[in-house]
Formats: structure tokens, sequence, C-alpha cells
């Protein structure tokens, strides 16, 4: 089986000078040896996946994950979650938090959203953001498996309004591996910023790449 590559969190004064003090500090953790002995299996399991990259020493930011193009996506994000022992959340819609299923996507991270509240997701996230001390969102900017032609911007509006740092990660199937890219911060137009997070991600290959 292929070994798994889990680096370590890279120390604070490596990173980038414009992420806000505020932010920075021990990147959120969870966990125990037995749920990332349980990460590092299952990655094996699944063809031998590495995680490689730095993770950067903030509390809080937004991890984009792309390409998103099969089921699969989900299980090699939890596993490497686990290998890792990050504390990682992920939006879901608020119906589906409910029993019997509701205490288990909340230990997996889950927050649930009502797209009909009046802020809309991304200020109902920004408000979060602001309130928790710790918290890294990882989400697909694409939105479904399915080929689009558009990524969805919301990820880009939700870190520029509440100061947080981007933190791309390709999900590549060519290679078997989960890369941690380097942080920033948004500052640019959303357009632009959009093309600088498609770029940092366009080398990798997904499940389906024709759905990519």
């Amino acid at each position: 089986m292929t070994d798994l590559t889990v680096t370590k969190p890279t120390a604070a004064d490596e990173q980038p000078t414009s992420i806000p003090a505020s932010i920075r500090g021990d990147f959120p953790l969870r966990g125990n040896g037995f749920s990332r002995w349980v990460g590092r299996v299952g990655l094996r399991l699944l063809g031998g996946w590495q995680v490689i990259g730095d993770l950067p020493q903030v509390r809080k930011g937004i991890f984009p994950v792309a390409p998103h193009t099969s089921n699969w996506d989900f299980f090699i994000g939890v596993f490497g979650m686990l290998a890792l022992g990050l504390n990682l959340s992920y939006l879901g819609k608020h119906t589906i938090f409910r029993f019997p299923v509701n205490g288990m996507l909340r230990w997996l991270g889950g927050i649930p959203v009502d797209r009909r509240a009046a802020h809309g997701v991304v200020g109902e996230m920004v408000e979060q953001f602001q309130q928790r001390e710790h918290l890294i969102l990882a989400l697909s900017p694409e939105g479904t498996r399915t080929k689009v032609t558009e990524w969805k911007k919301g990820f880009l509006h939700m870190a520029k309004a509440a100061q947080v740092p981007v933190i791309p990660v390709a999900l590549d199937f060519s290679r078997k591996v989960i890369e941690i890219t380097p942080a920033y911060m948004v500052t640019g137009d959303i357009d632009s910023e959009l093309a600088k997070v498609k770029a940092k991600l366009a080398h990798a290959v997904g499940k389906n790449p024709q759905h990519a």
C-alpha cells in the first residue's frame, strides 16, 4: 500500500504577512490516535491517497476543494480530515439535520444553513466567523458533481467580508493526492480572485474528468 504523507503545520512566523494577526494561531484540530488511524487506513483502502502541503497557522479560514466530480470525493475528504486530525466544518441544508443523523452530521463538522434566511448564506457564515473562536470551512466552489461553466463565488464574498484567508485544496485523482496550497487573503475584485483560485487548482484531475 502507498504510504500516507501527512505534513505538520508550519510555524506561525512562516505564514504570509497579509494574514491578520487576529486570526493567527494554532490550526483547529480534533480527534485522537484512533480516529487518525481510521483516516489513514481509509485513505490507503481507497488507493493509497496522500496529503501534501502545509497547514497554515490560522484559527479561521475557508478551504475551497476542487474538482468535485464524484461521490467518492466526500469519503476521501472525510478520511483526509480524520487522518490529519483537522477540525473542519461544512455547510448542509438545515432540513437534513434531524434525528437520527443530526448528531453524526454535527460531529463531522456540519453547520445547518437556511438558504431562505433574509441575510442569505453568505451573511449567515460571516456572522459565524465573527462569533466563533475557531472555524475552518470546507466547501466545493463548483457546488455540484456535474459539469458547470461557472464556479460559485459565495465563498470569496464570505472570505472578504469576514476577513479570513482562502486555502485552496486540490483533489487530484491522477496522483491520488489531497494538496493543500498556501493561504492568502482576498483583496481584489471577486472575478479576478475566482480566476486565481481556479489557476491554483487547474492541475488537479477529478475522478470523472468529463464533469470538471
